[in-house]
C-alpha cells in the first residue's frame, strides 16, 4: 500500500493490478470502506443506508473484477458506483414519499425534554465526579468516538491505561446513576 496525496490531502492508496478478485475487494475494503460510507452518508444522510450501498457496490465490483479494464482505478470506479447507486435511494425514496400516505408522528411526551435533559444533567453531574483521567478517557470515547488507540494518542498514554480508565470510570459511572 502507498499513499497518495491529493488536493484533499493524504490518502492510502492499493496497488490491486494483477490481484485476485478476493485480494483486491479486501484491500479496498479494508482501506476505503469508511471514506466511501461517509461519502454516502452525505448523499443519502442515513447511516444504515449509506453502509448497504456501500457494501452492494463492494459485492458488484467483487463480481465484475474480471471485466474491469483497467483495475488501478477500482477505487474510481468504487467511487462514481456508490454516487450512482446513493442517486438511486434517493430517487428510490422520492417515488415512495409521492405514492404513500402521510402517516403522522409520534409526537413526544409532554415531559420527555424535561426527563431527557435531566437525565443529561445527572450524567454531566455524576462525570465530573470521577477522577479526571476517567473522564477524559470516556469523553473521547462516547463523545468524540475515538478507539482506543486514538484516545491513547490524545492523552499520551498507553491503550492499556486507556482501557483500564474506561473500564473504571464506566463502572464508577453505572453506580453514580444507580436510582437510589
Amino acid at each position: 500500500m502507498t499513499t497518495v496525496t491529493t488536493a484533499g490531502g493524504r490518502h492510502p492508496h492499493v496497488a490491486v493490478e494483477g490481484w485476485n478478485a478476493d485480494e483486491a475487494v479486501e484491500q479496498l475494503y479494508a482501506t476505503h470502506y469508511n471514506r466511501l460510507v461517509r461519502l454516502s452518508v452525505l448523499l443519502v444522510r442515513d447511516v444504515e443506508t449509506a453502509e448497504e450501498v456501500v457494501q452492494d457496490c463492494f459485492v458488484a465490483m467483487h463480481g465484475r473484477w474480471r471485466t474491469l479494464r483497467e483495475p488501478d482505478k477500482a477505487l474510481a470506479y468504487l467511487r462514481q458506483t456508490v454516487v450512482n447507486r446513493s442517486r438511486s435511494v434517493l430517487r428510490h425514496r422520492g417515488v415512495q414519499s409521492r405514492h404513500s400516505p402521510d402517516v403522522p408522528p409520534d409526537l413526544p411526551g409532554a415531559d420527555e425534554a424535561t426527563v431527557a435533559r435531566e437525565r443529561r444533567r445527572q450524567v454531566l453531574d455524576a462525570l465530573q465526579q470521577l477522577p479526571r483521567r476517567q473522564r477524559e478517557v470516556l469523553a473521547l470515547r462516547y463523545y468524540l468516538d475515538l478507539d482506543e488507540a486514538g484516545i491513547a494518542e490524545t492523552l499520551g498514554i498507553s491503550r492499556g491505561a486507556v482501557k483500564s480508565h474506561a473500564s473504571r470510570g464506566a463502572a464508577a459511572l453505572r453506580t453514580l446513576l444507580e436510582p437510589s
